[in-house]
């Protein structure tokens, strides 16, 4: 149920000049009832017959049907590992320990996946998790096929592994001692300093050069990391985590992303310097995406805390995306098209050889694979 936030005048008039008034279109949450929380808004899944939305009728009970608690389902998965053939990753496969992220990062372009799950892809997508127990015994299961090939696997590539919920739940832990086990090799992206309550697991791994860790660091500034990544560590954490990785000598990448066009995109010299200072020997960075729903929940997360910026941020954004706020396509969906992504990429590969950081660590090891060893039902006569 969602509560009214008026805009203010100099906002709406600010809006309207833009040509961006549809944001206001949507019933966005008042924030004293939505706090750590990234989206503004929880419109119904678009795949749901009917549409609905709260309306205060006069009697002042509106605020009591709201809530924000996190509603963890436990979930049974038929299979674990996810395949992709796409151009645009390094990898092919990976697996996802949980559906929706309470970290509320506003620009998580996995949101609209959540409406498959009759979902939305707003406040639901933070608060509507499901955890799927039984993911270390799925992957077990996988390995046991004879036509298993041994590619790295990757980890935290939709929602993040790292994610409050793992503290009780330990997924993340319980599929990392199956692949310390059976040498299987793993990447990792987060943006949460629980990692490092793994450190003995990922250490084990890191001998064996059988793991690879990204640091996901969109902002040093811990007021604008607040406001878009509500419940994700804080960068100081962050790079403290990338510090003790790398001490216990595993490698670390520093993923400056999204880089958001005149929100964080000054920062990207400062965060691969803190980055590298703390250890972290890669960097790669991605522009910010805004498919399905998400870009309306990035206009209206804009109108919340940017309203002064929101038509220079989607001009920015438009600009590297060829005249439109989203583009699929491969190749180009990842970096941008133009001049001001270009030279945004030009910044990034200048600070990336000042500070003698890779774009991609080197490869994993897939020979060490011990694969579980079938039992065998027929008795022996001997």
């Amino acid at each position: 149920m969602n509560a009214v936030f008026p805009p203010s005048p100099e906002s709406l008039a600010r809006i309207a000049k833009s040509g961006d008034a549809d944001v206001l279109s949507r019933t966005i949450i008042a924030p004293h009832l939505n706090r750590g929380r990234g989206a503004q808004s929880n419109q119904t899944s678009k795949f749901e017959p009917y549409s609905r939305e709260a309306v205060d009728d006069g009697w002042g009970n509106l605020e009591a049907l709201v809530s924000v608690k996190t509603n963890v389902r436990d979930e049974k998965s038929k299979s674990i590992i996810t395949k992709n053939d796409s151009p645009d990753i390094h990898f092919d496969r990976s697996i996802n320990p949980y559906r929706g992220c309470e970290h509320g990062c506003v620009y998580c372009f996995a949101r609209p996946t959540h409406t498959y799950l009759g979902h939305s892809a707003g406040l639901d997508f933070e608060r509507e998790l499901y955890a799927k127990t039984n993911a270390a015994d799925r992957l077990y299961e996988a390995w046991l096929n004879k036509k298993y090939s041994v590619k790295p696997i990757a980890i935290g590539t939709n929602t993040d592994p790292y994610q409050p919920i793992e503290r009780d739940k330990k997924i993340m832990r319980a599929l990392l001692e199956k692949f310390v086990a059976h040498k299987h090799p793993i990447t990792i992206t987060t943006k949460s300093s629980l990692i490092v309550r793994d450190l003995d697991l990922l250490t084990e791994l890191a001998k064996q050069n059988l793991v690879h860790v990204t640091m996901s660091i969109t902002s040093l500034d811990h007021i604008l990391s607040r406001k878009l990544e509500p419940r994700a560590s804080s960068p100081a954490r962050r790079l403290e985590a990338v510090e003790l990785l790398t001490a216990a000598g595993i490698p670390v990448s520093v993923a400056v992303a999204p880089i958001i066009p005149a929100i964080n995109d000054a920062e990207i010299e400062k965060i691969l310097a803190a980055a590298s200072a703390n250890g972290a020997s890669g960097a790669a960075m991605i522009m910010l995406r805004l498919p399905g729903e998400v870009r309306q929940l990035f206009r209206e997360w804009l109108l919340r805390h940017y309203p002064d910026r929101l038509r220079h941020v989607l001009n920015l954004v438009r600009d590297v995306r060829q005249g439109r706020e989203n583009d699929p396509r491969f190749h180009s969906r990842m970096a941008g098209q133009g001049p001001y992504a270009f030279s945004l990429q030009r910044r990034f590969d200048l600070a990336v050889e000042r500070y003698g950081m890779k774009k991609r660590l080197p490869h994993l090891r897939t020979d060490l694979f011990t694969p579980p060893k079938v039992e065998d039902p027929q008795l022996s006569l001997f």
